[in-house]
């Protein structure tokens, strides 16, 4: 590697310690990475992100006390200069296109090989847009297939359904999503609405039932 080719730094948010250690490791082994920090939870990763600015931020989706999707929107409204890679094992449409739709530059499953990740992590740091062959397909897919039922949903309500299915409380996704528990109501009506149902459960089987919950 040449002298004067700079250093990528990296923040870790994932909520399993055994992950952001194999990670950290898998990186110091490499030349041109440097780890800055490591986050459990979105929340978390958000502050760490505004406090050390790293280049890229591997991100987790799935994480209790604060979801992947909700903190890289966090991210882009703060406009902090660091790209986000998604890093999951999750490949689903109701997993992929709120990431991306928040601001994810790249997305990439966790049994991608090693210099595969490498290369995406130098690829999100330059700017450019990575998805792994498995998301990349199924993209494609969905842009060749006819219009579903769940467009009608927008992200934002989208990702608050998720975490209904979840069984999180109004207030646990009001702090997930950085924003105020009326919105939370606001969105649960609308969702309500398009789906044509009136609660919680209703709207978790119809989501389950029109592929829109993966």
């Amino acid at each position: 590697m040449a002298e004067d080719t700079p250093i990528i730094t990296l923040l870790i948010c994932d909520d399993h310690p055994v992950v952001r250690d194999g990670l950290r490791g898998m990186f110091a082994s490499a030349e041109g990475f440097e780890v800055l920090g490591e986050a459990p939870d979105g929340v978390e990763g958000v502050e760490l992100a505004a406090r050390l600015d790293p280049d890229v931020v591997l991100m987790d989706l799935r994480m209790p006390g604060g979801g992947g999707v909700a903190a890289i929107a966090e991210l882009t409204r703060r406009g902090l200069r660091s790209k986000v890679l998604v890093l999951t094992t999750y490949d689903t449409d109701s997993d992929t296109l709120p990431a991306i739709e928040a601001g994810a530059t790249g997305y990439l499953l966790k049994d991608a090989p090693r210099d595969e990740l490498f290369t995406a992590v130098r690829a999100a740091a330059a700017g450019r847009t990575v998805l792994s062959p498995a998301v990349a397909s199924r993209l494609v897919s969905r842009v060749r297939t006819p219009a579903r039922a769940d467009e009608s949903l927008s992200a934002r309500e989208r990702e608050v359904l998720v975490l209904v299915a979840k069984g999180t409380s109004n207030r646990e996704i009001a702090r997930a999503l950085f924003i105020s528990e009326a919105t939370v109501k606001t969105h649960l009506t609308h969702i309500y609405g398009k789906l044509d149902v009136k609660d919680r459960a209703a709207a978790v089987a119809v989501g389950y039932d029109r592929g829109i919950l993966g």
